[in-house]
């Protein structure tokens, strides 16, 4: 049951994506003008007349494809150097970021009805998640029919298996994403889980690693296609069929870019003694039962016993505060390392780096050319935290195109939506 509570709390500005909200609020018009619930006790039944049904698709049809070139004119403005001026879409939705391709909203909106049936509903308004559903839709569309998809990285927890738990080799996940390996298609897990030995990383990724390890089908230039990012963008590892654990560590000379290699070792442990020092507060002021946990590049809070679970609410306020107190610091306003605070579910913790960082880096890592890298538009990162605040996908959407997901089976659908649409390419 959904309290008023959960309602208040849903509408808090830290838990609402504000492009969504506009778009939904933009559908709600026709679901007011055209929705006609009284046909269900007019004897027309549930589902009612089909003239209704077949309007309220065209108005939000028509809705979307306005979108859509909107979208289009901001993508014209972003890439015009020479034009001071924002673009209506930034204008109208100030905290829009940038778009790598463009979005076929309307397509994408006629797909997601044949399956959630949105013009047939009379009571309930088009939802977050039937906008969001919409969009990541039309975001494979694009990377399908615009360009060639390069690179599919992914979040661990909520994305690839539950929360706290390990990618099984009965997962349906796991067939999927060899999937996209057989179809050159390279594949960077880009996780906030900072392990520093290969052997915590294939323990959560066993089910994926074995199968590739066990394949006949996919060759070995294959198997190398696939890499794991962990702490966000601190520890990369290699799939290597040889190593112990089937990952080798790679040394972070290799791998760094020019702007990471460029962080001082001082002001990283200053940023990360500033939010060890607001954790610390946060656990004595909210009488949280957590324990200080303190990484080489990380520091944060784990529930006591491990087992145990903090109140969301503690969760958030804990993720803002150190991030309000992060940002006024001197080691945060002198932007020379960048962070990352965010709530993973059951506990806190700041990384240096974020996934923008992580996701470059892979891109890079796979790129043909010496010093080149995988574009934005050539690039899918799947998440399920994209949120403005205490929510670590949300920065990818700098570096490429995402999709947003809100569990496991979402990304085994969106992947199944994803094959069908390369298959249809090829074809």
């Amino acid at each position: 049951m959904t309290t008023r509570y959960r309602v208040e709390y849903a509408l808090k500005t830290h838990r609402r994506d504000q492009f969504i909200e506009w778009i939904k609020g933009l559908l709600a018009v026709p679901f007011v003008l055209y929705s006609q619930p009284q046909g269900v006790f007019e004897g027309q039944g549930v589902i009612g007349c089909p003239q209704t049904r077949e309007e309220a698709h065209r108005r939000y049809s028509e809705i979307l494809r306005d979108v859509e070139g909107m979208i289009d004119d901001h993508i014209a403005n972003q890439n015009d150097d020479k034009n001071p001026f924002p673009s209506k879409l930034k204008l109208l939705v100030p905290s829009v970021g940038p778009f790598f391709t463009r979005l076929p909203l309307e397509a994408a909106f006629k797909c997601q009805d044949r399956k959630r049936y949105i013009s047939s509903r009379r009571f309930v308004s088009p939802s977050f998640n039937d906008v969001r559903l919409i969009l990541n839709s039309a975001q494979i569309m694009a990377v399908t029919t615009y360009g060639t998809l390069q690179l599919a990285t992914f979040d661990g927890d909520v994305t690839l298996y539950d929360d706290g738990q390990s990618l099984e080799s009965t997962s349906p996940v796991v067939p999927r994403l060899l999937d996209l390996l057989r179809k050159n298609v390279k594949i960077g897990i880009v996780t906030a889980a900072g392990y520093t030995t290969a052997e915590r990383y294939y323990s959560r990724l066993h089910g994926l690693l074995d199968a590739m390890a066990n394949s006949a089908d996919l060759t070995p230039a294959q198997k190398q296609n696939l890499v794991i990012m962990g702490g966000e963008a601190n520890y990369l590892f290699e799939f290597s069929p040889s190593a112990p654990h089937l990952l080798a560590p790679v040394p972070r000379e290799r791998w760094l870019t020019p702007e990471m290699a460029a962080w001082n070792e001082r002001d990283i442990e200053q940023l990360l003694d500033v939010a060890e020092a607001a954790l610390r507060d946060c656990i004595k002021s909210l009488n949280l039962p957590a324990e200080l946990m303190r990484k080489d590049r990380a520091v944060g809070i784990i529930p006591m016993p491990p087992d145990g679970r903090l109140p969301r609410e503690s969760l958030e306020e804990t993720v803002l505060v150190v991030q309000k107190i992060l940002e006024l610091s001197s080691a945060g306003r002198s932007r020379r390392v960048p962070f990352c605070a965010f709530n993973g579910g059951r506990d806190v913790f700041v990384d240096i780096g974020d996934k923008s960082w992580g996701v470059n880096v892979v891109q890079r890592w796979f790129a043909a050319a010496p010093g080149g890298v995988i574009r934005g538009e050539n690039t899918l990162h799947v998440g399920d935290q994209f949120l403005s605040a205490g929510a670590n996908d949300f920065r990818a959407r700098s570096v490429g195109t995402t999709a947003w997901i809100a569990s496991p089976a979402e990304t085994v659908e969106l992947l199944d939506e994803l094959a069908e649409l390369m298959g249809k390419k090829l074809s």
